[in-house]
């Protein structure tokens, strides 16, 4: 479908304003085909790759459908991760200013009683992860029995977590006549067997399964040793000269000594994993964002749900052992139509895991050789 005007759609003029204000004016396909079903308080089962402009095609229409007097809660987005938590409510806070539509994020890690004073404040929206969201309820602060809207927002990932039964149990605390959407980058039999429990009549649409099979990502490799893949990698990142780059490592162990390595090789780098902070991490990202430093390095917390925006390069320096982790980190870069190069640098012993990329992914990642003789790299 061809990108419309935002205007085309039947939006309020404030959300367009606000719209305007942080420089949407087309919509990208994902919003051309839900917000229409949307606006019409249809159920919707989305799927779409990751970086395609999902959370305004939810977001737009949920704003719309609210009743910013009302000081109850009339939306839930539930979300894997504090990261994705955060990056939605900031789009809703974007479109809903000029509605004066209240939003709270709520998730582990940070004072649940300061996340209760923005509820009790008369907070419309909650966006928040499964385990703050059901503490809150358990601790009668959070009531769902006025909700309007819920969003599950990648869905695939949070049953890959875990989150099941806790997703199951939040909807039981909604009502029935609640809208649903559903938005996942795979829709696999247990996102399916979800989906039909908790939608009536949805609408179905897809904009492309989560396939490594990107037009805009160059992808390739590097077969190296352990002992000299960080002579590698350093070489081959000058060469490169990135504007910026995430750097994905296996476990958080190595990425903490990767950053040292690259430090005293005049990298400035720094890490984001599982065991930091909410505020180290937040602190991170942010810097990332605004370019205080080039190369952050991440274990497998930042392939989905950091909304980084201008990433040129996802340097592999650990092979990821599952697919789909191979194809969530190269979603960073390429982002809403850009161009984008993913590398990756392996040794003998995984050159198995790089052919079942290949082949349950279908793509081909080419490799490229290193000319010892002069040092330097041809394809």
């Amino acid at each position: 479908m061809d990108n419309l005007e935002f205007e085309d759609l039947e939006i309020s003029l404030e959300i367009l304003e606000d719209l305007r204000h942080n420089g949407f004016t087309k919509t990208m396909p994902i919003q051309a085909l839900a917000i229409p079903h949307l606006m019409k308080g249809a159920d919707l089962i989305a799927q779409a790759k990751t970086g395609t402009g999902k959370t305004l095609a939810f977001a737009i229409p949920l704003i719309q459908a609210l009743d910013p007097q009302k000081r109850r809660v009339q939306a839930l987005v539930v979300t894997p991760t504090r990261e994705l938590a955060l990056q939605v409510a900031q789009e809703i806070q974007k479109v809903g200013y000029r509605k004066k539509i209240k939003t709270a994020c709520v998730y582990g890690g940070k004072s649940i009683n300061e996340q209760a004073k923005k509820i009790k404040s008369g907070a419309s929206v909650i966006v928040g992860t499964p385990g703050r969201i059901l503490d809150l309820i358990g601790r009668g602060i959070l009531r769902l029995d006025e909700v309007k809207v819920l969003v599950l927002d990648e869905a695939d990932r949070m049953l890959d977590m875990g989150f099941i039964r806790d997703i199951q149990k939040i909807i039981s605390y909604t009502p029935n006549t609640r809208q649903t959407m559903l938005f996942s980058a795979t829709i696999g039999d247990e996102v399916r067997a979800l989906a039909q429990d908790i939608t009536r009549d949805p609408h179905h649409i897809t904009t492309g399964e989560d396939e490594l099979v990107v037009e805009d990502i160059h992808q390739t490799y590097y077969e190296t040793s352990d002992k000299e893949k960080l002579d590698v990698f350093e070489k081959v990142v000058k060469e490169e000269m990135p504007d910026k780059a995430i750097i994905f490592c296996n476990t958080k162990r190595w990425s903490e000594t990767l950053i040292k390595l690259l430090r005293h090789r005049g990298i400035n780098a720094q890490a984001i994993h599982g065991d930091m902070s909410q505020n180290q991490r937040e602190n991170v990202i942010a810097g990332f964002k605004s370019r205080k430093f080039k190369y952050l390095v991440a274990t497998d917390v930042a392939s989905r749900g950091l909304d980084i925006d201008d990433v040129t390069h996802v340097f592999n320096y650990d092979i990821p052992n599952e697919p789909m982790s191979y194809v969530h980190r190269i979603g960073r870069t390429a982002r809403a139509g850009k161009n984008g190069k993913a590398i990756s640098f392996i040794t003998s012993r995984e050159i198995r895991s790089l052919w079942d990329i290949e082949n349950r992914c279908r793509t081909k990642i080419n490799e490229v050789k290193l000319n010892p003789l002069r040092g330097t790299y041809h394809g």
